[in-house]
């Protein structure tokens, strides 16, 4: 069984309970505008571009067969040109590549490789309560290579964490009840054409697989993204204690707060949008919450535990990184 994987992360401590090693899946059925990991937003492996590691030595050039690369001088040194459009993805500039400056994102590996590498860690995951974390992208865009990793994860006795959209057929998430530890749940947006307009997709499937997971008896924790100018409102923040009340099994409730990391990733990869393109990309308008997007911040620490307030104030403890954490009153 072969999986596309763009990442995988050793010694991580925000993607479950400690120390863990987290593969990331290429290939979203969502396309939020304030995606952390856009190089996880397409199934197919793409070429990511760092110009300024460039040392100009023109290895790529030379590496290239579709003459997508070129050396231009420019003042006393040269300018590295890039032609996306004549790539064919097929790496050998990377290879080339002396000082990373060129990288291929996403590479094809079996179930067996990736699990070896994830056992190379395994002496740390028992003392810290970790193990493996599935990530993306969206791990359920490749269910069968998702559900035979977790199955050989578990088969070594791992502790194994899912991190997911919930955008998913519902069968998909009851065949991995066995497999899954935790499942770490993103809830982007109370408001259903909000929703489409910031995913590209409904959340009607989310909100039912969500429920449907904790009437099965798993383990959940509800992650939710809150970006500046777009969702850290009232109402979503109502929302989302709605869910804490009628879900009182979760096992808790993270407000992630925005990180622009994203941007320059999306660069890198030949992404990036302008203001005027991501005017375009909702079919409703709703205010100015697309330029909003691409231009939040990461809230301050007054921000934060105002957050974190908010629903102790309504008997609701949440964890939100960076900021207090609330005991409910």
């Amino acid at each position: 069984m072969i999986g596309r994987i763009f990442d995988i992360q050793r010694f991580s401590t925000h993607d479950g309970p400690g120390i863990r090693t987290t593969v990331f899946l290429k290939g979203c059925p969502l396309q939020c505008l304030w995606c952390h990991n856009p190089e996880g937003l397409s199934p197919d492996r793409q070429l990511s571009f760092s110009p300024e590691k460039c040392i100009g030595c023109g290895d790529c050039v030379a590496a290239c067969p579709n003459r997508v690369h070129r050396l231009e001088p420019s003042g006393d040194g040269v300018v590295h040109v890039l032609e996306r459009e004549r790539c064919r993805l097929c790496g050998a500039c990377a290879g080339a590549c002396v000082s990373d400056a060129l990288e291929m994102a996403g590479r094809d590996l079996s179930v067996a490789e990736v699990l070896r590498e994830v056992l190379e860690d395994r002496a740390f995951y028992g003392p810290s309560g970790g193990g493996l974390t599935l990530s993306g992208g969206e791990p359920m865009l490749q269910f069968d290579f998702t559900a035979a990793l977790l199955q050989a994860a578990k088969e070594q006795g791992l502790h194994c964490c899912l991190e997911t959209s919930g955008f998913a057929p519902r069968g998909h998430f009851e065949a991995l009840l066995g497999l899954v530890d935790l499942f770490l749940y993103d809830y982007k947006e109370t408001d259903p054409e909000r929703h489409i307009d910031y995913t590209g997709v409904p959340n009607d499937l989310i909100l039912e697989n969500l429920r449907g997971l904790h009437a099965w008896g798993a383990k959940i924790a509800l992650r939710c993204p809150i970006i500046p100018g777009c969702n850290d409102r009232e109402d979503h923040f109502a929302g989302i204690a709605v869910l804490a009340r009628e879900m009182p099994k979760l096992e808790g409730i993270e407000l992630v707060p925005f990180h622009p990391l994203g941007r320059g990733k999306v660069e890198r990869l030949g992404m990036a949008v302008s203001d005027a393109d991501a005017g375009q990309r909702g079919q409703t308008p709703r205010g100015d919450w697309r330029g909003s997007a691409l231009a939040a911040s990461l809230p301050d620490r007054a921000t934060l535990d105002r957050w974190v307030g908010w629903f102790a104030a309504r008997g609701i403890r949440v964890q939100c990184p960076g900021g207090s954490r609330a005991v409910a009153r």
